[in-house]
């Protein structure tokens, strides 16, 4: 028998998972932001451009799939970094209506950049954090991920 976790003596915002990651998430996005800030890069830009390094076909939809985005938001993000001269797109051979990304010489190294900068501050963060509660963190995270993408609906 499962027991339940939450309840209404216990579901406030300090103790629920839903608003504690959004608000990491938001506390850690403004911490890149200002990691980026000399290179011109917001810590959303970098999550494309090291989406379009790591992708093995990266395209707008699934960037947008990838980081939750919104398919207008991400095209228009792809543009502004298109305008800085570091993403080109290139049609498919396989398959014309599609648009593949491809992060250019320039972009390539922003990314390189910004992701040491990006390392640099996660450490600096977790600097009173023990290897191993690292690690556990991070196979929490995980095993939440994957329990949210197969997880039936929460519907009524």
């Amino acid at each position: 028998m499962v027991v339940s976790f939450y309840d209404p003596s216990n579901f406030f915002p300090d103790t629920s998972v839903g608003y504690l990651i959004r608000v990491c998430n938001q506390l850690g996005m403004a911490r890149l932001d200002q990691a980026f800030a000399d290179e011109g890069v917001t810590a959303v830009q970098w999550s494309a451009l090291i989406g379009i390094h790591l992708a093995p076909a990266p395209t707008c939809a699934a960037l947008a799939r990838d980081m939750a985005h919104d398919k207008g938001a991400m095209t228009r993000m792809i543009d502004a970094l298109e305008a800085k001269g570091w993403v080109v797109r290139a049609r498919d051979d396989g398959d014309r209506r599609i648009v593949n990304l491809a992060l250019t010489a320039e972009g390539e190294a922003a990314a390189m950049r910004c992701r040491a900068r990006a390392i640099d501050c996660w450490n600096a963060l977790f600097a009173d954090w023990s290897h191993a509660e690292i690690h556990t963190f991070i196979a929490q995270l995980q095993r939440l991920r994957r329990t949210l993408e197969s997880a039936p609906s929460c519907a009524a």
